[in-house]
C-alpha cells in the first residue's frame, strides 16, 4: 500500500512535466548575460527548472520540503544537483552566499510575514552584485479572483491554501529595500491544448549593491 501511494504522489509531483517554465528560460538567459555561475532555487520541487541551468553550466543548489520530490530530482540529476531539505520559511540552511537566486511560483503562496522573511533570507544569501528573480502571479493572470477572497488580492485555493496576486504597488512595497530594479510580465501555458496562457507572472528582478568600502 505504501508503494501505491508513493507512486501516486510521484505522478502528482511531475504534473508539470520536465520542460522548463518560460520564466526559467528568461532567468537563465538573464543570468548568463550577467556572468552568473551558481544559483539558489528555493522550492525547487522535483527539479523541473533545474536542468535548464545545469545544462548551461550554472551550478544549482535547491531547497525542497518534499522527500519524494528530492528523491525524484536525485534520480534525474544525481550529483549535478544539490538540494537542502526543509521549508523555505526556515531558511537559511547553510552559510553560503550565491551569485543568484531564482524562485518560481512559490512566493505568492505564502502569508505576508512568510513572504517578508523569505525575501529577506534570499537577499541575505546573495553575493554583492548578485541578482535574484522571483516569478510571482500577477493581478492580470486569468486565475485572478477565483476562490474565496480572504484579504486584498488574496484568494483561498484548495484546502486552506492561498494565493496573493502582485501588481506594481505591492512589488514596490515588498522589494524596494532589497535592490529592486524592474519587472517584466511573462505568460505561462500549462494546458497545451489551448491557445491562451493559463497564468501571467511578474518576473521581479533585484540586485544587491557592491560595497566599495575598503
Amino acid at each position: 500500500m505504501h508503494d501505491f501511494w508513493d507512486s501516486a504522489f510521484l505522478r502528482h509531483q511531475t504534473m508539470w512535466g520536465f520542460e522548463p517554465a518560460n520564466s526559467a528560460i528568461y532567468a537563465k538567459n538573464f543570468f548568463l548575460q550577467n556572468g552568473v555561475e551558481n544559483v539558489l532555487i528555493p522550492g525547487i520541487g522535483y527539479g523541473r527548472n533545474a536542468g535548464l541551468f545545469i545544462d548551461n553550466g550554472i551550478e544549482v543548489t535547491g531547497i525542497e520540503i518534499s522527500e519524494t520530490a528530492i528523491r525524484l530530482a536525485a534520480q534525474k540529476y544525481g550529483e549535478e544537483l544539490i538540494i537542502r531539505q526543509g521549508s523555505v520559511t526556515e531558511m537559511p540552511f547553510d552559510s553560503r552566499t550565491y551569485q543568484s537566486v531564482f524562485c518560481y511560483g512559490l512566493l505568492h503562496l505564502l502569508t505576508p510575514p512568510q513572504r517578508k522573511k523569505m525575501i529577506h533570507d534570499c537577499y541575505s544569501q546573495l553575493e554583492e552584485g548578485g541578482w535574484m528573480i522571483f516569478a510571482v502571479l500577477s493581478k492580470k493572470s486569468p486565475n485572478y479572483g477565483k476562490g474565496r477572497k480572504i484579504a486584498d488580492d488574496t484568494f483561498e485555493v484548495g484546502n486552506g491554501g492561498q494565493i496573493f496576486f502582485y501588481e506594481d504597488q505591492s512589488v514596490q512595497e515588498e522589494f524596494n529595500q532589497y535592490g529592486f530594479t524592474d519587472f517584466i510580465e511573462v505568460d505561462e501555458q500549462v494546458n497545451v491544448s489551448t491557445q491562451k496562457p493559463d497564468f501571467r507572472f511578474l518576473m521581479i528582478k533585484c540586485r544587491k549593491p557592491v560595497n566599495n568600502k575598503t
